[in-house]
């Protein structure tokens, strides 16, 4: 077969709908699976902080450690939703060395440095590390505010740190400089967009109706802005994202914007339930970056095409954040695919790198199930991200949207 045809998926893809069109194509019946092991979630989880905080690669200056958006993000949105699961009666030890790790770098922000610097990267590094840091550094301390549902002085500190760094001017203006290796979903050309959304989920879940205040109202729409401008070219992982952020900050987008987006998810659920990562982290169409990489990694390796734990997690996470219930078809085959995919060994779920092909007993291998273990939590948890946080009459509880925060969806609607 030509390289086209194999780009294409003609060798995979051709058959299957050739068939469909005649009998439809046949899949094994798949088991029913009721239940998931929570602790040992929690056990992997856990010992996967310990490792990354334990790890050369992770250390930075002032004794403190990067904060990445596969492992330690995550881990952090998760964990006290199995804290609740497992009646647990306090954080985690790591939870507790993160967030300190987390203060300890905002109340230095101008004494420590960036996450990397320009040697052996090339230019702009030091500016997309503190874009980077500046987004994650308030997501995580808000979501820790919103449990108690009082706004803190670190918390605010984060947030002057991220609104000063973020873009006034240009095509990109509206986000925030963002660490760019070549690696999706997180660290890659387009990750930018992937930032400015975690962005908005920092500033839509703060305590205290902080997305109310009269100071942030201009750069605040300079962030909806770009958000809305650039929804169309990215990729379905992007606008899952951009979905979640439409649920915790109104204002993003309509309801027709948001029902566009639960029809391509929906068409795109496999029909065991799942999602694929690969089809799904770069932007549709006919670039020709975007279709290799869709089907090979950097080093020439295929990328999987079976369903992945992360982007199923992520996915199913989010469709319960924007209102749909277990009940939904698409949730529940969701949900279904994460039950029975849980590692019975170590409690993680299945996901692998679409850079390069990771020894998964490595500890570079074990990234992206990091990631893909966190949102399996929360998707299977149905809790969601701040389900602590106790509303006033000033703002409802960010666990779920309400009926009077955001227009009603209409979630059954989709393509034929």
């Amino acid at each position: 077969m030509s390289v086209l045809g194999k780009l294409m998926g003609g060798s995979v893809l051709a058959p299957c709908l050739l068939a469909g069109l005649l009998t439809g194509c046949s899949h094994r019946p798949q088991p029913v699976v009721s239940s998931w092991n929570p602790k040992a979630a929690a056990e992997y989880l856990d010992q996967r902080e310990v490792t990354w905080m334990g790890w050369p690669g992770a250390a930075r200056d002032h004794e403190t450690f990067c904060i990445s958006c596969h492992t330690v993000m995550p881990y952090v949105l998760a964990r006290p939703t199995l804290r609740a699961v497992l009646a647990e009666q306090s954080p985690s030890d790591d939870e507790r060395k993160i967030l300190a790790d987390v203060i300890k770098r905002v109340r230095l922000w101008n004494e420590v440095g960036p996450y990397y610097t320009d040697a052996g990267y090339g230019n702009g590094k030091p500016a997309e590390s503190r874009g980077t840091e500046s987004v994650l550094n308030a997501l995580i301390l808000a979501a820790n505010d919103a449990q108690g549902g009082k706004l803190s002085e670190v918390t605010l500190a984060a947030f002057n740190n991220m609104w000063a760094l973020q873009r006034t001017a240009g095509e990109a203006k509206g986000s925030w400089a963002w660490l760019q290796f070549g690696m999706e979903p997180w660290e890659a050309k387009d990750s930018q967009y992937y930032g400015a959304a975690i962005a908005a989920i920092a500033v839509g879940i703060a305590p205290e109706n902080y997305r109310s205040r009269p100071e942030i109202q201009e750069k605040l729409g300079l962030l909806r802005d770009y958000l809305n401008r650039e929804s169309l070219g990215q990729s379905t992982m992007n606008r899952v994202v951009l979905l979640w952020a439409s649920a915790k900050l109104p204002g993003i987008l309509d309801k027709e914007q948001q029902q566009s987006i639960v029809r391509e998810i929906k068409d795109r659920q496999r029909s065991d339930g799942g999602w694929e990562l690969s089809s799904d982290a770069w932007p549709g169409g006919w670039d020709l970056h975007s279709m290799v990489r869709r089907r090979l990694r950097a080093d020439w390796t295929r990328q999987s095409t079976d369903s992945d734990g992360y982007a199923t997690g992520f996915i199913t996470f989010v469709l319960q954040e924007v209102g749909m219930t277990s009940h939904d078809p698409t949730v529940k085959g969701g949900l279904a695919w994460l039950k029975r995919n849980q590692n019975a060994e170590d409690g993680s779920w299945p996901s692998s790198s679409l850079t390069l092909r990771r020894n998964p007993s490595s500890n570079v291998g074990h990234f992206m199930r990091d990631a893909a273990t966190a949102y399996a939590v929360l998707a299977l948890s149905s809790k969601g991200v701040a389900s602590g946080y106790k509303s006033g009459k000033e703002q409802p509880s960010q666990s779920a949207p309400t009926a009077s925060a955001y227009p009603k969806i209409d979630f059954a609607t989709r393509r034929n």
